[in-house]
């Protein structure tokens, strides 16, 4: 099943799961795992998803947040304006689609054109300067775009941003965004250095402008060269230049005009467009210039000129609508195929992967992309030893677009999914209408390693500190055969592991302890059924208390499951098919004995029941700051129980702040409209009623 064609649900937690990988990735480990192409695409997709059905927007979900939270080591500080980022457009339809929203609301006279501003994308890190009386007091990375990571020293160090501004007499206080960047020439220099030294090499100027940033030494910093263009001023509104100073700006093309005349350095490219005419043609002209540049873009940023205008059309929840980033095609290369894998997924679906000699594809060496489904085997015609063509674009690992025909050999053999599992030698099927190959064994490792893996998971089970290692040890020497037989462990059992001790097994048992009260909803989804995604499960919980309710309504009367709002026959059928296995209900029976209940708490009865019976139903909660004891999702399952809703912003509507450690502008903000805030136990005394 190709990604645009899986359950919107199943999809929205897939995509959510990886771009919050992602952005921890290179956010808090600087060791990216994603190329942007495809993090943008991805991150487009999720939110098609979330407008088309807004059910699906998940306090967790990356279109809630900015970015990534500042990583460990350096001081936080919270910027005086949000830095925010920029919505995406991917080709000159998506900037035409931008630019009639903005007309829309601006409502300009229809023969009133809008100039605009083209920049290029510079592909490097965006800072935030502070001044103060026209000297340098701080700079800070973006972050989360309302917190980042004060890096003064490190700035200092780029002799591009100026320590006292060029003015006589300074606002009290100013703010410069620009972009920070390695020029192409230093990246070579220092990725031969690192070389030289047997260090790991960087993948692409970004990345290693990002590590450059965060250095602790500034004396590492200042050696590798970092250069800076700025873009964007902020002046206090009641500012007034004086005895010729320059005077504050209305237009951005004007802005960076007076950057230039205090000290800055603007990218020269930059050109003022009159229409939209203009701006496909300078976006077409840098597609080819951009590779003799001597710094790395990919892409250029269009702003509206009119600042006043820019007020106007004000912001979205995550990005300024009066401006917009137009990407330029992702890249495309050959290789030659080496041999064609497979992988069994915990659903037993099998998928080939090509594997082929390494390349280089924006920034990032690649050697393997999968190939899907059995389907995309054929259509592709891959034979052994093929010439392909690889692109990162629109999934999460490079695709195989296309085979040179013209260059494959005579005797090359036509490739094909083998005929047994590749981990358990059993017979593979493939069922009527599906596009997947799949292994039926559920006694196959590679089956029970990704059962047990989903089990654990955070929206499953949430049972901290089994990870892929230790679930691998686990299966491999043959101490857990299915999920019920992780709480059937024991501590010495456990402390006896590769990489563990009598402390880390304590944990994994309380841990496992603690997993037995997780709501029906969550039990059912960690069973890991076809189909049957978190937001499938509730439903499906509401109307059906328990497990045994759930197997006879399946099994025998399949027309009340898909009277359950959202639940389709797909579902209906993998329900069926599940339950009547006979492995499957003793594995039910297994885990009853083991203390998981698989039904509904006489809370979660009551709720469903009597739904508006509640102090809090319908109240509105916002989580902030970290909990003494309880984790944001723990929180907000307790919420939801109760009847109360939780949202990821403070407005008007909020009732109820909960506020933790390290609380940041929603406590502010809640404070400022008069909203209850309540601590943790503050929220348990609310809950307990």
């Amino acid at each position: 099943m190709s990604p645009t064609s899986r359950p919107p649900t199943k999809r929205a937690h897939e995509l959510r799961s990886l771009l919050n990988q992602a952005a921890h990735a290179y956010y808090v480990l600087d060791a990216p795992v994603m190329e942007d192409v495809i993090y943008d695409r991805l991150y487009r997709e999720l939110i098609d998803l979330e407008r088309a059905d807004p059910s699906l927007v998940t306090e967790d979900s990356p279109s809630q947040r900015v970015g990534g939270n500042p990583a460990a080591g350096f001081f936080s500080v919270e910027h005086r304006i949000p830095l925010l980022s920029l919505d995406n457009a991917f080709n000159l339809e998506e900037l035409s689609a931008w630019h009639q929203r903005l007309m829309r609301v601006l409502d300009p006279a229809k023969d009133q054109p809008l100039p605009m501003v083209g920049e290029l994308k510079i592909d490097g890190n965006a800072l935030a300067l502070s001044y103060a009386d026209g000297v340098l007091v701080r700079a800070a990375t973006r972050g989360n775009g309302s917190q980042g990571e004060e890096i003064t020293a490190n700035a200092r160090t780029i002799a591009s941003i100026p320590l006292r501004l060029q003015l006589e007499h300074a606002p009290p206080w100013l703010e410069v965004r620009g972009e920070a960047f390695i020029p192409n020439t230093t990246f070579a220099r220092i990725n031969a250095e690192r070389e030289a030294n047997g260090d790991a090499l960087f993948a692409n100027p970004r990345n290693a402008c990002a590590g450059t940033l965060r250095q602790l030494d500034p004396k590492v910093v200042a050696s590798r060269h970092l250069d800076f263009f700025a873009y964007t001023l902020h002046l206090p509104e009641e500012w007034q230049a004086e005895h010729g100073d320059p005077g504050k700006p209305i237009q951005q093309w004007a802005s960076l005009e007076w950057l230039k005349a205090v000290g800055f350095k603007v990218n020269p490219n930059a050109e003022l467009l009159p229409n939209l005419n203009a701006v496909e043609t300078f976006f077409s002209n840098w597609d080819q210039g951009r590779h003799d540049l001597a710094y790395a873009t990919d892409g250029v940023v269009v702003k509206l000129n009119d600042l006043e205008l820019q007020a106007t059309a004000g912001f979205t929840q995550k990005a300024p609508r009066w401006a917009i980033a137009l990407k330029y095609a992702a890249e495309e290369a050959p290789s030659q195929l080496l041999r064609l894998t497979c992988q069994v997924g915990r659903t037993g679906a099998v998928t080939p992967v090509a594997e082929f000699k390494p390349i280089s594809l924006a920034g990032t060496t690649v050697s393997r992309a999968s190939l899907h489904n059995a389907n995309r085997l054929v259509e592709l015609d891959l034979h052994s030893g093929d010439t392909i063509v690889v692109r990162k674009a629109g999934e999460i690992i490079p695709e195989v677009v296309r085979v040179l025909k013209e260059l494959r050999a005579p005797e090359a053999q036509q490739l094909e999914l083998p005929h047994t599992c590749p981990e358990c030698a059993s017979e593979l099927v493939r069922e009527q209408g599906e596009a997947a190959t799949r292994c039926v064994n559920s006694s196959c490792p590679a089956i029970l390693k990704g059962a047990l893996r989903h089990w654990v998971s955070k929206a499953a089970m949430d049972v901290d500190g089994f990870g892929g290692k230790l679930i691998e040890q686990l299966v491999e020497q043959g101490l857990v055969s299915s999920i019920a037989g992780l709480y059937q462990l024991d501590e010495a059992l456990l402390a006896s592991l590769d990489r563990m001790g009598s402390k880390s097994a304590n944990k994994l048992v309380t841990a496992l302890a603690a997993s037995k009260s997780r709501p029906w909803h969550r039990q059912l989804y960690g069973l890991g059924i076809h189909n049957v995604g978190d937001v499938n499960a509730k439903a499906l919980t509401q109307t059906f208390p328990n497990a045994k309710e759930l197997t006879i309504a399946a099994c025998q009367a399949p027309e009340r499951i898909t009277e359950v709002y959202g639940i389709g026959s797909e579902i209906a059928q993998s329900l069926e098919q599940w339950l009547s296995t006979d492995a499957n209900q003793q594995l039910l029976s297994q885990l009853m004995s083991l203390g998981i209940s698989l039904a509904a708490s006489e809370q979660e009865l009551a709720m469903v029941a009597n739904p508006n019976n509640s102090q809090l139903s319908g109240a509105s909660f916002v989580l902030t700051g970290t909990l003494p004891s309880l984790s944001r999702n723990a929180a907000k399952e307790m919420i939801e129980t109760a009847g109360g809703k939780v949202s990821s912003s403070v407005s008007k509507k909020t009732n109820y702040l909960v506020a933790g450690a390290e609380a940041g502008s929603k406590l502010s903000k809640a404070e400022t409209l008069g909203i209850t805030v309540l601590n943790e136990q503050e929220l348990l005394e609310l809950l307990a009623g």
